[in-house]
């Protein structure tokens, strides 16, 4: 693979590869129903300087998340979720980057060069206000009509991470797209959608292309059946024995606020909530998964709350401070007078000096 690929090429594989991600995943029969978790919510808290983005969950012990059941996103009944179990979606913030970990069960696979025979996972927020889960944006126009103004109100942003040309624990994203475009980094994309066949790489498409547009995600995937702890190299490949049970684990994280000018990006607010929703391919049988299998960890937008630092907790651990220096100074204060009264009573005890009157001497 070149290491250097011309813009339009770089673009039209991108498109490629979303139309393998996407289009097919949407092409729906029959009536959409759908019956919402009222509980599922995810709560971002304030947490600075406890996580490393290397893929790995260690960090996150104590971190509280919410499980979601995995269901296929166009039929998403009860009776054919994901079979391995549960997705596990947690996140946090430091006051300037939000973070998030998706855990999920299943036998190791990965063959390297083809995303579609390796797991992969995406994360999809709500940006305009009239913008739906369902038909990743909803906006009725077609194709040829979609743009930044028939579609206003309905900008989705997504994420997605394709892990065959991945190193486990090595860092992937976070460059301009009109930077260096080596193929590898085609992995984790950064779009937004109106609908399913109107979705752009950031930086393209009909709304103008602006330099201030970047993949402003950063990630990294890992396993818990690998046994090594200082590193993977892609030599290394496939990293460990096919089949394996175990849990795969994809770490994110994103600026709360980016430079986009174009509507193309969400923008998290501290304080406020946001909707998003996760995916996730897999697979199966030997066979590489397709567009329309993947599993979605609802029907609908799941809540986000960026929830703030404690002013609480500040509050009471000043006034406990506060309290703790004045209850001080009292016992002070008190022992102080407890010596005075002594040394008066002591005085007031002892023995008068004779008096000697003057006209003696």
């Amino acid at each position: 693979m070149p290491l250097q690929l011309p813009h339009h090429l770089f673009f039209v594989c991108l498109a490629i590869l979303g139309s393998a991600y996407f289009a097919a995943s949407h092409q729906e029969s029959g009536d959409w129903h759908c019956e919402p978790n009222e509980e599922a919510r995810i709560e971002a808290q304030f947490r600075a300087g406890i996580v490393t983005l290397d893929g790995r969950a260690d960090d996150w012990a104590d971190i509280g998340g919410f499980d979601f059941p995995l269901r296929p996103a166009l039929d998403p009944d009860e009776d054919k979720e994901y079979d391995d179990g549960k997705m596990t979606v947690k996140a946090l913030h430091d006051g300037t980057d939000v973070y998030f970990m998706l855990q999920v069960n299943g036998e190791y696979i990965y063959s390297k060069g083809d995303d579609h025979k390796c797991p992969s996972v995406a994360l999809m927020f709500q940006v305009g206000d009239s913008a739906t889960y369902h038909d990743m944006g909803g906006c009725k126009e077609s194709p040829d009509t979609c743009n930044s103004t028939s579609c206003r109100g309905y900008e989705v942003d997504i994420m997605h991470f394709s892990i065959g040309n991945s190193i486990p624990g090595r860092l992937y994203g976070g460059y301009s797209i009109y930077g260096d475009s080596n193929g590898d980094r085609i992995g984790l994309v950064d779009m937004y959608s109106w609908n399913p066949h109107c979705r752009n790489v950031d930086n393209s498409g009909p709304s103008g292309n602006n330099s201030t547009v970047l993949n402003n995600w950063k990630g990294a995937w890992w396993h818990s059946s690998f046994k090594t702890h200082s590193g993977f190299i892609e030599d290394d490949s496939p990293y460990a024995s096919s089949g394996q049970k175990g849990t795969y684990y994809f770490e994110f994280s994103r600026p709360l606020r980016t430079t986009d000018l174009l509507q193309q990006d969400a923008q998290f607010t501290i304080g406020q909530s946001s909707k998003f929703s996760a995916a996730f391919w897999y697979p199966t049988d030997g066979n590489p998964w397709h567009g329309s299998g993947h599993y979605t960890v609802s029907c609908d937008w799941v809540p986000m709350d960026i929830t703030p630092g404690s002013s609480t907790r500040a509050k009471v651990a000043s006034g406990s401070s506060w309290d703790a220096a004045s209850g001080f100074a009292l016992l002070l204060s008190f022992v102080a007078f407890c010596v005075s009264m002594f040394v008066g009573y002591w005085v007031s005890k002892s023995k008068s000096l004779p008096f000697t009157p003057i006209d003696h001497l």
